[in-house]
């Protein structure tokens, strides 16, 4: 017991450790919810506190703080953000519904560490109250969507950067095999031929405009409903507390942060974030089909299709020397298949609000922010450790393209579709090429095969020229 300080609530006296910061009710949730070892991420626990520290600031200059109380939490506000006590932020995500207990385990370490401030002991409130003063206008239901709106705005950030940087990367490996000839494949059948600069510059294209999509998104994050307090009516709130606090927090978060035009809709609604959950799902669906791409055309070396080489990064196998896996995109598949994943859990937390209240934002902040993060990472080790050093295999695609039966298709307008298909069905009973039976069965002199079948020729436009 010598360790230990009592604290009240309104159910009673709980036992928390002297050394502790946080309260009576963040001791409650540890005890109560001992489900994992997962934090809230920093991110959204800075972003908790900057909206204290701004709520300091305007219920200062509304007349509802005093000095004294206000200069001591934006002090202990200082603090945390600066990397200080945020071993005290310590409520796992499976909590309580609506955060109440991450919004008082804010309250409650800003509190302690304000009185601290002016001489008093942990756990005393003389002057500084986690309810009173900290939360003063606020509610876990206001407070917790705000934040979960700043910190994913700030995340997705360095999210696009990544994304323009792996555009540009595509980019230069479409430029850079832009002459390369290769079989299409349709089906995973043979195909008319493409270049393999085309299907690059193809996975730029599809990256852009997922990458256009999620910005769409995120501009919805912008508007915020701080100020709504307890069911978006803003009751126990001054009248002016809601636009003196977009104005305070678009100062502290450098974000041009704008007044939503329903304050109830951002406490029971969670659209917005499952919009831009939904655009990083379809953002990952498109880089698995590229991976699943990169993997088949790496393929081999001996048995597939061998049309790419990946850069080497570990050994592929334990039983198996000389084996090299296309490890990154494995990799980044799986961080891709987690963030579908998760996606669904926001989704069905999304459906789950009831009435004034969407109680499933615990879950939507950590699952939201996650998200972010691991594309994020993901994105850059892909581009820097993957595609960057990807080389084409001119050889491989060369003997595909020439043993490919897609490659008769160009025979159609001239010979026809049913002669075709002779010659196909003939090629691959003799192994003869294409262009060489066409010539042999006097459907085409040489000149004519050689000037369909050059390069230049194969894979663009072609009737008419």
């Amino acid at each position: 017991m010598n360790d230990k300080r009592v604290e009240k609530d309104t159910l009673g006296t709980v036992l928390v450790n002297k050394k502790s910061y946080w309260g009576a009710q963040t001791q409650r949730s540890l005890e109560n919810f001992p489900v994992c070892t997962l934090t809230p991420h920093p991110e959204y626990t800075e972003s908790t506190v900057i909206i204290k520290k701004a709520a300091a600031k305007v219920n200062y200059d509304l007349k509802l703080l005093d000095s004294q109380r206000a200069k001591n939490i934006i002090k202990a506000c200082n603090e945390i953000i600066s990397g200080k006590l945020k071993d005290q932020i310590v409520v796992n995500p499976y909590q309580a519904g609506a955060g109440t207990s991450h919004n008082m385990n804010i309250n409650e370490v800003i509190a302690n560490r304000g009185n601290e401030l002016l001489g008093y002991e942990l756990g005393s409130y003389k002057i500084i109250h986690p309810n009173d003063h900290v939360n003063l206008s606020q509610s876990t239901n206001d407070v917790i969507p705000t934040a979960i709106r700043i910190a994913s705005i700030k995340l997705i950030i360095p999210l696009i950067s990544k994304l323009k940087k792996l555009e540009n990367t595509f980019s230069q490996k479409a430029r850079e095999f832009y002459k390369i000839i290769k079989s299409g494949r349709t089906h995973l059948q043979d195909a008319l031929p493409v270049t393999l600069g085309q299907e690059f510059s193809t996975y730029r294209f599809s990256l852009t405009r997922d990458r256009k999509t999620i910005e769409k998104m995120q501009e919805n994050l912008f508007f915020v409903g701080i100020g709504g307090t307890g069911v978006g009516t803003g009751i126990n709130s001054h009248p002016r507390y809601h636009k003196l606090m977009i104005l305070e927090l678009s100062r502290l978060t450098h974000l041009s942060l704008k007044s939503s035009d329903n304050l109830m809709y951002t406490m029971n609604n969670a659209s917005d974030f499952l919009n831009l959950s939904s655009s990083l799902r379809t953002l990952s669906a498109t880089l698995i089909k590229i991976g699943n791409d990169l993997r088949l055309m790496y393929s081999g070396p001996g048995t597939g299709f061998y049309e790419i080489l990946l850069p080497p990064v570990q050994p592929g196998s334990s039983i198996m020397p000389g084996k090299f896996n296309p490890s990154i995109v494995e990799m980044l598949t799986m961080i891709c298949y987690q963030i579908i994943g998760l996606d669904t859990a926001i989704m069905l937390s999304h459906q789950s609000a009831q009435l004034e209240l969407n109680i499933m934002t615990p879950l939507i902040a950590y699952d939201l922010l996650e998200q972010i993060k691991l594309l994020t990472r993901g994105v850059e080790i892909f581009d820097t450790k993957c595609l960057t050093g990807i080389k084409a295999n001119r050889k491989m695609c060369q003997f595909w393209l020439e043993r490919g039966t897609g490659l008769a298709a160009i025979l159609n307008p001239v010979i026809g579709y049913d002669r075709t298909g002779e010659l196909v069905k003939l090629s691959l009973k003799t192994g003869q090429k294409i262009q060489g039976l066409a010539i042999q069965k006097g459907y085409l002199r040489k000149d004519q095969a050689d000037k369909l079948f050059s390069p230049e020729n194969l894979t663009r436009p072609n009737l008419g020229t």
